[in-house]
């Protein structure tokens, strides 16, 4: 019987050693697979990233506009007022050749983000698209990287626009503003896009999208660009693309009309305290009433004062062809009320603790017409100081 109780406890001792062994077991495992995710890959990167960004402002125009609204700035539009601007919270992946990147935004900016969004109504079972549905949404897309040659990237969602250098974080740009280009321009595009890497300095990138600033498509036609890059990190970034597309709503007095589209810009890092920027956009869309076209260019100057001061210029010009036919009907303007906008803009940045950037940046705007808000009346011009705060992580 002593025995047999001895046998007994034993053999309970052991498949309790057993279950701790396989409890300890699978904890490693679930830590092998979280330092997977979170840990640093075999490549030096991390697979799972998590950042976030927040840009707060005060604004003020010194036409004192009644309405308290800077007019065609886009996202830094209103007068006399604390402002936030945008908060993001981004989410990337890159794990196992699969990829994908998820910014949620809320703030001003996200409602002129999504200001050319298409209206398309609803039925019973099927409810209407629009800004309210998107705007929350800066980007989301997901791809896989195809076992091809060096690796060819598949994507698809809401993509930011490549079209110019300047982006949606304030942190990425050199001014607090964006440039007349970068507001006339599509902000973002949804389709799907691939992307080759011929080498680790050259890719190219062919893409098919619903068009300018659509999630949902207003039209039957797709559009398509194609976009070559060249990089040298820290000493220059080149690229060229091309974008074409209907971008009209079906009914519009111009017919189906095909745009045209090409873009360029180029980054060069002079000295280590010295950046160069030029940014060159065009185009054209021959149409049932004429051909609309544009040209518009940007240039750009930082300087790195000391660690943590920089100061940056820019200037841009805008200027916008809308067509008249022999019947006196003229055609609809793609971006400007009036034939020519710029604008010059001094930024001072200093960043006194990593990931913290304070900027105070005058600007003066000047259009070919009276595009801007003075008192309770309208100019040709407007000038504006901006105190910015954005932090990220």
């Amino acid at each position: 019987m002593l025995l047999a109780t001895f046998a007994a406890n034993a053999e309970e001792n052991a498949a309790s050693s057993q279950a701790v062994e396989d409890k300890a077991a699978n904890r490693q495992a679930q830590a092998v697979n979280i330092g997977e995710l979170f840990g640093l890959a075999s490549n030096g990167q991390k697979p799972f990233l998590l950042g976030g960004y927040a840009e707060i402002l005060y604004q003020w125009n010194f036409n004192n506009p009644s309405n308290r609204i800077t007019s065609y700035r886009g996202f830094d539009n209103r007068h006399n007022t604390f402002s936030i601007s945008n908060v993001a919270l981004d989410v990337q992946w890159d794990y196992k050749d699969i990829v994908g990147r998820l910014t949620l935004q809320i703030g001003d900016t996200p409602n002129t983000y999504y200001q050319g969004e298409p209206a398309l109504p609803g039925t019973s079972g099927t409810a209407p698209s629009g800004a309210e549905v998107w705007k929350y949404i800066q980007q989301a897309y997901a791809g896989y990287r195809i076992p091809l040659g060096a690796g060819l990237l598949a994507q698809f969602g809401i993509f930011l626009s490549p079209i110019g250098p300047e982006g949606m974080p304030i942190k990425d740009n050199w001014n607090w503003s964006r440039s007349n280009l970068f507001f006339g321009l599509p902000f973002y595009h949804a389709g799907g896009k691939l992307t080759y890497p011929f080498t680790e300095r050259f890719s190219l990138t062919a893409a098919v999208y619903n068009g300018w600033n659509n999630v949902s498509d207003n039209n039957s036609e797709k559009s398509l660009s194609l976009q070559a890059t060249y990089a040298i990190p820290d000493q220059i970034s080149v690229s060229v693309l091309y974008f074409t597309g209907v971008e009209r709503s079906p009914g519009a007095p111009e017919g189906r009309a095909w745009r045209h589209l090409l873009d360029a810009h180029v980054t060069l890092r002079l000295t280590p305290w010295l950046e160069v920027l030029a940014h060159a956009n065009g185009g054209f869309e021959p149409n049932a009433i004429g051909v609309s076209g544009w040209i518009c260019g940007a240039a750009y100057l930082r300087f790195q004062v000391a660690t943590p001061f920089f100061i940056a210029l820019r200037g841009d010009v805008f200027w916008e062809h809308v067509p008249t036919n022999a019947a006196g009907e003229t055609a609809s303007a793609i971006f400007w009320p009036v034939a020519w906008v710029s604008s010059g803009t001094l930024t001072l940045d200093y960043r006194p603790i990593d990931r913290i950037s304070i900027r105070l940046e005058y600007r003066h705007d000047h259009a070919a017409g009276d595009l801007y808000f003075a008192g309770g009346v309208r100019r040709d011009f407007q000038d504006t100081l901006t105190l910015g705060i954005v932090g990220w992580f």
